[in-house]
């Protein structure tokens, strides 16, 4: 075997950014073609937005000769258009702050309804993700900052501890005082 499977895998020197998807970690230094990263995600969320558009039009023409009726028609075009807003909305509020977990029933229920909300708008949150891709990669600014924060507190761990106590010489000062109770001296019950 090779030394390299010999040795133990060293531990990170302090938190580790969070994979994004199509992104991977290129978010943090903006290195690893992450310019053309962002430029394919944005073509690639508003072409397969325009090839949904496509199908939903391939749909309405085949309500249209079905006859069904203009109030058919217009009630059908109101909730795809109301989807795609709270699908584009939701979706965007996602990439701008995490939301909470729910302990209560009704909520979980409100929460799978949206999914279905989601599914049926899918251009709208096609929209975001494009829309978003343009600025940064979707979720970037979410993320830094959960990883800026992580930093700071792992480094403010670092540098208030103390030390290794087993490295530590005799006589050296520790928080507590050894022996402060027996006068110095130290004794052993039986």
């Amino acid at each position: 075997m090779s030394e390299e499977h010999k040795r133990p895998a060293a531990e990170p020197a302090g938190p580790e950014p969070v994979a994004l998807r199509f992104f991977g970690t290129t978010w943090v230094h903006h290195d690893g073609g992450y310019a053309l990263r962002r430029a394919g995600v944005a073509l690639g969320a508003l072409v397969l937005a325009v090839l949904g558009a496509f199908v939903l039009r391939f749909a309405f023409e085949g309500l249209a000769v079905a006859e069904v009726g203009s109030l058919v028609n217009v009630l059908i075009v109101v909730c795809f258009a109301v989807c795609s807003v709270l699908a584009f909305r939701r979706t965007w509020e996602g990439f701008v702050r995490r939301r909470e977990p729910t302990a209560d029933r009704a909520a979980e229920k409100a929460e799978k309804s949206a999914q279905s909300l989601m599914m049926i708008g899918f251009i709208g949150s096609l929209l975001a993700y494009f829309c978003r891709a343009l600025i940064e990669a979707p979720g970037e600014k979410l993320h830094r900052a959960e990883y800026e924060e992580a930093r700071a507190r792992h480094e403010r761990r670092r540098t208030t501890r103390t030390g290794n106590p087993a490295a530590r010489k005799p006589g050296a000062k520790s928080g507590a005082k050894v022996g402060a109770k027996s006068g110095g001296k130290s004794r052993k019950r039986r």
